[in-house]
């Protein structure tokens, strides 16, 4: 059997360093949905600083999203420009 499944936590703390690019169109809504079901509505995504060709493919996917409310880059003290905090909406 070849189970390509990755458990990962949801703690509302994503790093896609481990992730390869292909899979993040995928992976971060999952991980989002995820987060919502468990009350999670703040969430921290590490997508590196590089040269922003990661940071603007989550941007992209993020404004796509019903869920997401709200989305900005994080503060000095969250990983600045290599990190975007997501807000998404509360379920009822």
């Amino acid at each position: 059997m070849d189970d390509h499944t990755v458990h990962i936590p949801i703690d509302g703390t994503l790093d896609l360093h481990t992730f390869s690019p292909k899979d993040i169109k995928h992976l971060v809504p999952d991980y989002l949905e995820e987060c919502s079901n468990k009350g999670i509505y703040q969430v921290r995504i590490i997508h590196g600083k590089g040269k922003g060709v990661l940071r603007r493919t989550v941007h992209s996917i993020l404004e796509k999203l019903p869920m997401v409310k709200r989305f900005l880059l994080a503060g000095e003290d969250g990983g600045s420009w290599g990190a975007t905090i997501v807000y998404l909406y509360e379920k009822k």
